[in-house]
């Protein structure tokens, strides 16, 4: 059987277990030859565990229009933000501070992101977040 050639590769964040073919995610999978409503499906049993999680998702389509996709972690914003417990991040985050995280709960969200993140250790995965925190105005407490 000859190996099937990639056409596009592209990224898209969804709740888990509960996506939907309409926008925004709809128009960006037909957009890329990707028939939604199969791609839903498929997506919704893998994720279904995640319920209502915001997870990214990485689709591989190929030349005979079949697809193929990966699973990632949530966004280290979303983790963040539910740790924290706000709605959003800071407008202005070197000024304005709108919520706080522990050291724990930074280790626990870069040990979660582990294998998507450029780290060789979870300490050097904690500064990536500590930084994300950072610029989303969540304080990092010592």
């Amino acid at each position: 059987m000859a190996k099937k050639a990639i056409i596009k590769q592209f990224k898209v964040v969804a709740p888990g277990g509960q996506a939907t073919p309409a926008p925004p995610l709809g128009p960006a999978l037909g957009g890329n030859g990707v028939n939604p409503g199969q791609f839903i499906q498929q997506f919704n049993a893998a994720t279904a565990e995640l319920r209502g999680k915001i997870v990214g998702c990485v689709i591989t389509v190929y030349t005979d229009r079949s697809f193929s996709f990966e699973i990632k972690s949530s966004p280290a914003a979303v983790l963040i933000r539910e740790a924290a417990g706000v709605e959003k991040g800071a407008s202005t985050p070197s000024k304005e501070v709108v919520g706080t995280i522990t050291q724990d709960q930074v280790r626990a969200i870069a040990e979660e992101k582990a294998k998507d993140l450029n780290a060789a250790t979870t300490e050097a995965a904690m500064r990536i977040i500590e930084g994300t925190a950072r610029s989303m105005g969540v304080a990092v407490e010592v």
